[in-house]
């Protein structure tokens, strides 16, 4: 079998100290952090999309990366693409990999045309998965891209594209069963809309639910035991997503008894573009139970869309690791790299890099969290902040013992409440946090 990445050798764990590009510093994945093998507590994932089609073609200029891996025939580019996956997988020892349908085969004239070079790319892709021993984190439906989609698909105001998006991923669902996976997603590529001048919001969403509804009924009856997520987005492509952040996706599926089935797959990109942090998005999703998986992205703070880059920033790796471990960390989810090279960065080697990079600043993310637990000052502030909830009238209120005739005579009796009212001491919480980071 053909290399597709010569130049690169396995990537070694080398420690702190080294100076080697094409190793890592932080990242062993066999070494025990937390009870678990680094690799078993971050599950790291490849994405399809942005590492093996992505040639880093943006609205203002064409690609600049080669992704046909030397091939011209459209079949023959990406059976390329997929042995060039695993080699890539193999070497950063990533054990994972996430697609969408149309990620991994052509879409063909017909949907029949589409599903036989799905068929066939699937047999080899597990091959491949066998050769190289590794899993699908989860698979999804490209139901945003093809021209059909404009107005949304499962969303949509015509009924044949809804029912084109249903076969689509009645379609995806059959593959992502194939190959082991464990998760569905469904990101809402154009489920929102431009203007309520032209849109029946109430029809939409609840056409949104039914497709759903569908999706889980027809993948419990072929064998998925998995998770289904869903991806919060709060705009771009589409001016508003019906699925904005992590709060609107959680009130949608209990409304329409889907909670027992979903949870959230919360990319840090998105949260920055809902006007929340990546930790308000995973401590959401946590406290409401709804905790699933999660794209390892980053987004630049001066530019107002989503530049999906590597992962690179330690402080939202250290405190999205610490909600993942308050959370009893990752079941079916992982951390899948929804991250592209920089349109600048065209060379096969900045793939290589770019991984490098996301990987040690997760794998630092994790060791700065679990030293934040260990160490114990910050979760014991917050413990001691909300002390007054465990006895008297909080525990009174919280036992559902007290009523507003029962506060008002409390306070009567007690007087001015000013008192009990203590500093919040964010400034001193924020250098433990550095002081933890800091002395690694």
């Amino acid at each position: 079998m053909k290399e597709y990445f010569a130049n690169i050798p396995k990537i070694p764990y080398e420690g702190p100290k080294s100076n080697n590009p094409l190793a890592f510093r932080y990242y062993n994945p066999d070494e025990i952090i937390g009870g678990k093998k680094m690799r078993e507590q971050l599950k790291f994932a490849l994405s399809y999309w942005h590492t093996m089609c992505g040639d880093g073609t943006d609205m203002f200029g064409r690609g600049t990366q080669d992704k046909t891996f030397g091939e011209t025939d459209p079949m023959a580019i990406y059976k390329a693409k997929a042995e060039a996956a695993f080699e890539l997988m193999d070497k950063l020892s990533v054990d994972y990999f996430c697609f969408h349908d149309r990620d991994i085969a052509p879409e063909g004239e017909t949907l029949a045309e589409s599903n036989e070079r799905l068929d066939e790319m699937c047999g080899l892709i597990r091959e491949l998965q066998k050769k190289y021993d590794k899993k699908l984190l989860w698979g999804t439906a490209n139901c945003f891209n093809n021209p059909r989609y404009m107005h949304g698909a499962g969303t949509a105001p015509s009924a044949d594209v809804f029912a084109f998006a249903a076969a689509q991923i009645k379609k995806a669902l059959e593959l992502t069963v194939a190959m082991g996976g464990k998760g569905y997603v469904f990101w809402g590529g154009r489920e929102g809309y431009e203007t309520l001048l032209n849109t029946d919001m109430g029809l939409e969403l609840d056409n949104m639910a039914r497709l759903l509804k569908m999706a889980v009924k027809y993948a419990r009856s072929i064998g998925f035991d998995g998770d289904f997520y869903i991806e919060p987005k709060p705009k771009e492509p589409t001016k508003h997503q019906y699925d904005f952040d992590s709060a609107t996706v959680i009130s949608f599926l209990r409304k329409h008894g889907l909670d027992k089935d979903f949870k959230l797959n919360v990319e840090a990109n998105h949260a920055t573009l809902a006007g929340h942090t990546f930790q308000h998005e995973l401590r959401v999703a946590r406290t409401e139970g709804f905790f699933g998986s999660i794209d390892a992205n980053q987004g630049d703070m001066l530019i107002g869309w989503d530049t999906d880059q590597f992962p690179t920033n330690v402080y939202e790796t250290a405190l999205c690791m610490y909600e993942v471990i308050k959370a009893g960390g990752f079941t079916n989810g992982g951390l899948n790299f929804d991250a592209k090279t920089r349109r600048g960065s065209y060379t096969p080697e900045d793939i290589v890099y770019s991984y490098i990079a996301g990987m040690d600043a997760f794998a630092l993310g994790l060791r700065i969290a679990m030293k934040m637990i260990e160490d114990g000052r910050i979760d014991s502030f917050v413990a001691d902040r909300y002390a007054s909830w465990k006895t008297g009238i909080g525990a009174d209120i919280i036992a559902g013992n007290a009523d507003l005739e029962s506060l008002e005579k409390y306070v009567l009796e007690k007087g001015d409440v000013i008192d009990s009212v203590t500093s919040g001491r964010q400034e001193y919480l924020e250098n433990i946090l550095n002081s933890i980071m800091f002395s690694l």
